[in-house]
């Protein structure tokens, strides 16, 4: 938090700025942006400002300073440096740096987007993601980021708007389908004022998610003292509730009830409501997905239960007993609903490649590996595909055909963006070429895991063995 004394000086430094501006002096203009940001990271308006001084000052080339690219090279490094180490901080005071040699760079205003959202800024992260897409409308992970930061402030609509063009951009994307069909229903959901009954006389237009749950914590609080709310506009629940009585048949006021219990974490009742809406729908499929999902989610918070008893007690023999049965439990089921939908979306590579890690943590290598193979044609998952796979034909005694998937990873991974999966995937190749009596290349594999990790596993211990 921004102590008063640093927004004094903010504020006199946006004011300074801003005389420096109308005399066209962009220099010293944005210099006093650039400390007001630094001084006060949260307030848009001077991030804002900035951007439009520094636009001003290369005549709105949409390219910036010709001289900086080296200089831009560099703070792309110092960010993903940063990045690597959650300095948030760093991240946009480098990004910032950076606009101020090229305010249209793209990649510059998605990482302080990204450092804002991670700082708790969400304007400046909105605003961010907003000025990358405004110069690279073909990347679809800034419409995914805004879309969730938008959707999380209550902006239902834009937030689906973006997950549209998502998904324009990457027609098979199953997540993104599902976004777009959810945040349609939430719109409906909240054009009364609030998601509820539509007539109810307590809706305010406009009504936010924030909005929503600070009523219900209130409501919460009433009723802890005995107050519960009763009348129209005072409870959500109550409202739903009473539209359901109204309209028994009408499957859409089960399901915002459902959604509604399901956001405050009461599974149980959310997949009794969702049942009804599901019957009433005359079994529509993605009710029946919603259905599902709550089922697994009902399972991975029991296991999450079951594995806090175990590590409470380590000697307990009957809570060790229940995380086995629940996890099996778990990925069994994982592996029914993703068969059904590998069936309902074949071209969704990314849910054949979740459903492939689940037959990995079950060994069950041959049909991972047919959904792999196919996973791997995926530009934005191939890498990680590619090691799973090589662990596959690893684990079949396939070494060949495991060193081939490897080398074809490699390529494409860092220790920056991926780095378990990159130490791993030079770890097996390790392994194999040390296994074939290969000691340089087992070594010069190895080497490159301890450039990044060097207590990783036993490389130590196999590189001094060589």
């Amino acid at each position: 938090m921004t102590s008063d004394k640093n927004k004094k000086i903010a504020a006199d430094c946006w004011r300074r700025g801003n005389e420096a501006l109308a005399k066209e002096n962009w220099d010293y203009s944005i210099d006093m942006f650039t400390t007001a940001v630094k001084l006060e990271p949260e307030a848009l308006l001077y991030r804002q400002t900035k951007r439009g001084a520094e636009r001003k000052k290369y005549g709105d080339n949409n390219s910036g300073s010709k001289m900086g690219v080296l200089k831009i090279t560099g703070l792309k490094t110092k960010i993903k440096n940063s990045r690597r180490k959650k300095d948030w901080v760093s991240v946009d005071q480098y990004a910032e740096e950076g606009l101020s040699i090229n305010p249209w760079d793209p990649v510059l205003n998605a990482e302080m987007a990204e450092a804002c959202k991670n700082q708790g800024y969400e304007d400046s992260a909105i605003f961010g993601y907003k000025m990358a897409i405004e110069n690279d409308k073909t990347n679809k992970g800034y419409y995914t980021d805004l879309g969730e930061l938008l959707e999380e402030k209550g902006e239902f609509k834009q937030a689906r708007e973006c997950w549209e063009m998502a998904l324009k951009l990457d027609p098979v994307d199953g997540n993104a389908r599902s976004k777009v069909t959810a945040l349609m229903a939430t719109e409906t959901r909240v054009r009364g004022g609030y998601e509820g009954a539509e007539n109810s006389s307590g809706a305010k237009k406009g009504q936010s998610a924030y909005d929503e749950g600070r009523a219900t914590r209130e409501q919460r609080q009433q009723a802890q003292k005995g107050n519960a709310p009763d009348g129209p506009g005072q409870s959500l629940e109550a409202d739903l509730q009473r539209a359901i009585r109204k309209e028994p048949e009408n499957k859409d006021h089960y399901l915002r009830l459902a959604d509604f219990y399901r956001r405050e974490g009461k599974l149980p009742e959310a997949k009794e409501h969702y049942e009804k809406a599901y019957e009433l729908s005359g079994k529509d499929a993605n009710i029946g997905e919603q259905i599902e999902d709550i089922e697994l989610e009902k399972l991975r918070d029991q296991l999450v239960k079951a594995k806090e008893q175990f590590n409470a007690d380590r000697e307990n023999a009957e809570a060790k007993k229940q995380v086995t049965l629940i996890s099996k439990a778990l990925i069994k089921r994982e592996i029914d609903v993703m068969s059904r939908r590998v069936e309902r979306y074949p071209a969704d590579l990314r849910i054949k490649f979740e459903l492939a890690q689940r037959f990995i943590r079950i060994k069950k290598w041959g049909s991972a590996i047919s959904l792999l193979q196919q996973s791997v044609k995926d530009t934005r998952i191939s890498s990680e595909a590619l090691v799973a796979l090589g662990k596959c034909f690893y684990a079949e005694k396939k070494k060949e055909l495991a060193k081939r998937q490897f080398e074809k990873a490699l390529p494409s991974l860092s220790p920056d963006d991926k780095p378990d999966i990159y130490k791993e995937a030079h770890y097996l190749l390790g392994r194999l070429y040390q296994e074939s009596g290969e000691k340089d290349k087992a070594a010069d594999h190895y080497s490159e895991i301890l450039a990044v990790d060097y207590d990783y596993k036993d490389v130590k211990d196999r590189l001094e063995g060589l």
